[in-house]
């Protein structure tokens, strides 16, 4: 097969990693768009990250209704990469626009990782690594869980661990520095981009990076988003309060547990470097996914400890590049233990990859349930559109993203965000539980209707509530 491979040029030359990538873009962007018209997003992010673009697209600072009245996103998070998304929402003004954005973001990140491999060991490396990257849990939970900045990361680092790979110092630290752009902790990574650079090549270079990297943060989350913030805080920094005890001498003694503990973390380790049959451990590229998993374990905030979510998939490229890099110790053409070797490690982790990827959410896009859209999604969208254009609303968290196209929407219930909203469309037959209980939901809905709000209609458990007293005649 090795063999068949090599002489198909249009298969195993520079056009394999092109092909893969394309084929988990049509995966990630299937998978994406079929959760949002199965109405399975969320205002939490999705509908965040397009009130952001939006706002780019009209030629303003990002504001964020369902953060707060007039709420600027710079002052919760740095992620003034979203404004590149710009051109494209004016053309296309939907969140499907962001969805199929980082589901091309995500997918290019193959690319690099799959080249090295194919040149450090040939296709059959590059397949596992490519499909081991593009079916990976990171990027699978990151795909299941509506948009977020950190797309941008992703090939961004993909590309700079590549080119630390291969000793291109000068491409790697140009490729990580507009991390700095995409997040504020992502600084750290830059740092420990340019500390790895000051430790095998140019020492200046590596030194330059690692202090903007470190500055780079510190300037973000001290002085530029305290600025935009409300409160001209740092909204983050509490989670960490309670790390290690607070400082204490006891509380530090019990800092190594912390990272391994509870089980939530464990696991997220296993499952990080399991894909690589562990030999990710054997290079040090390896070190450039700690100051991630060091802040993530040691925030007090269990959402960052496991595997949900979209926290891990800017480790993903680490640990492959990690992976490539520890198999070239065992070149082609050495002896036959080393041909053993890698051909193990590299069936160890197709095999891995095969028996995770149904635990996560890529596997739903076999599911059946996934390409029939619910009746009642459809009974929604006639009671939304009977919202008009501009209105100003209070939606269920699911219902959200379904609007901020073309309304100012909160979500309905949302602690500290006062009910001054047009237009209530609220799901009371399947409620989130978020961030309202059910109970609390019902109560909020009644004291809504005490307030003044009418029903308009009411369609497969959901309801369309209107204030008149705002002038707005109903459609």
């Amino acid at each position: 097969m090795e063999r068949a491979w090599r002489n198909c040029p249009r298969v195993s030359g520079p056009a394999l990693p092109w092909a893969l990538a394309a084929g988990f873009f049509v995966v990630y962007a299937a998978l994406s768009v079929r959760q949002h018209q199965r109405m399975l997003t969320t205002g939490y992010d999705l509908g965040i990250f397009e009130q952001a673009v939006r706002s780019y697209a009209e030629g303003h600072l990002p504001v964020s209704a369902l953060k707060g009245p007039g709420f600027s996103l710079l002052g919760d998070h740095f992620a003034p990469v979203l404004a590149t998304l710009a051109p494209f929402y004016r053309l296309f003004p939907t969140p499907l626009t962001l969805l199929v954005a980082q589901a091309a973001l995500l997918a290019v990140a193959v690319v690099p990782l799959s080249r090295w491999a194919h040149q450090a060991h040939g296709t059959t490396a590059a397949l596992v690594v490519g499909l081991g990257y593009g079916a990976s849990w990171g990027i699978a939970s990151a795909v299941g869980f509506d948009f977020h900045e950190i797309c941008f990361a992703v090939p961004l680092i993909a590309f700079s661990v590549t080119a630390l790979g291969n000793e291109r110092w000068r491409a790697a630290a140009l490729w990580a520095a507009p991390l700095l752009l995409v997040k504020e902790d992502l600084g750290i990574t830059v740092a420990a981009i340019g500390t790895y650079i000051a430790w095998k090549g140019p020492r200046l270079l590596g030194l330059a990076t690692a202090a903007a990297g470190i500055a780079g943060t510190l300037l973000e989350i001290l002085v530029v988003i305290p600025a935009f913030n409300p409160d001209h805080t740092y909204a983050y920094s509490g989670f960490l309060d309670q790390t290690a005890g607070g400082g204490s001498m006891a509380g530090l003694l019990h800092l190594p547990l912390d990272l391994i503990t509870p089980q939530a973390k464990a696991t997220t380790l296993v499952l990080l470097l399991a894909p690589t049959a562990f030999m990710a451990l054997r290079s040090p590229l390896i070190a450039l996914a700690l100051p991630t998993l060091a802040w993530r374990f040691l925030s007090s905030n269990p959402a960052y400890w496991g595997t949900d979510y979209h926290y891990s998939a800017i480790l993903m490229p680490i640990v492959f590049g990690a992976f490539i890099h520890a198999l070239s110790r065992w070149a082609p053409g050495q002896s036959a233990n080393d041909r053993l070797t890698v051909r193990a490690a590299l069936a160890i982790s197709a095999a891995t990859t095969l028996l995770l990827v149904p635990q996560f959410p890529l596997s739903r896009i076999i599911d059946a349930a996934a390409w029939r859209t619910p009746a009642r999604a459809a009974a929604a969208h006639r009671l939304m559109a009977r919202i008009p254009d501009g209105a100003t609303v209070a939606a269920s968290n699911r219902l959200v993203p379904q609007l901020t196209d073309r309304c100012t929407v909160a979500v309905f219930g949302f602690p500290g965000i006062p009910l001054t909203s047009d237009w209530i469309i609220d799901d009371t037959h399947a409620p989130m539980g978020w961030p309202l209980s059910p109970e609390d939901e019902t109560q909020t809905l009644q004291a809504a209707r005490d307030a003044g709000y009418r029903t308009v209609d009411q369609r497969e458990g959901y309801v369309l509530l209107h204030r008149p007293s705002t002038g707005r005649s109903d459609p």
